[in-house]
């Protein structure tokens, strides 16, 4: 267990919903590398990825630098414009 790890375990003893949170923002990283990584493989710029997707650029810059908790929805969105799969994978947490 990383010192990361046993930080947020037991930080969550006195904040029950800060594992939460930290899950979250977890999520929220990597659907942003993601996206950015699709988008920038494809030689797009946001906004010419927006369009191609149909959102507007300012929810692909929200969703890249990690400050939307993107929904699977759209991450579907994107998936079936940008001709890819989605997959969802569970890990292992702690």
């Amino acid at each position: 267990m990383s010192k990361m790890d046993e930080y947020i375990i037991e930080r969550n003893k006195s904040n029950s919903g800060f594992a939460q949170l930290v899950e979250q923002e977890n999520i929220n990283l990597e659907a942003s590398v993601k996206v950015r990584e699709l988008r920038e493989n494809m030689g797009m710029s946001q906004r010419e990825f927006a369009k191609l997707v149909g959102k507007p650029q300012s929810t692909i810059a929200r969703i890249e630098n990690g400050s939307m908790n993107v929904s699977t929805k759209v991450l579907s969105e994107i998936a079936q414009a940008t001709h890819r799969r989605l997959t969802i994978n569970f890990s292992p947490a702690f």
